[in-house]
């Protein structure tokens, strides 16, 4: 994925504050990455498609219990 974000520590931003980001996991198509916020908050971002979604730590959390268990319902 030619993306800015992939392993790229130090992104400039507007007002000059750096962010930390770091990529979770990639496929073909979707892209599970991370951002360290200058206020020190951690944000999780899945891009699916065109689509790209936003969590805090505990919505995170709660999608990937969702996840877990609808994968479980299908088994």
């Amino acid at each position: 994925m030619n993306d800015r974000r992939k392993n790229n520590k130090n992104a400039p931003q507007p007002g000059g504050d750096e962010v930390e980001v770091e990529t979770i996991a990639e496929t073909e198509n979707y892209i599970a990455w991370l951002s360290h916020e200058p206020d020190g908050e951690t944000v999780y971002h899945l891009e699916l498609g065109a689509v790209t979604l936003h969590f805090f730590r505990e919505e995170f959390q709660e999608v990937l219990d969702l996840i877990a268990e609808a994968g479980d319902a299908l088994a």
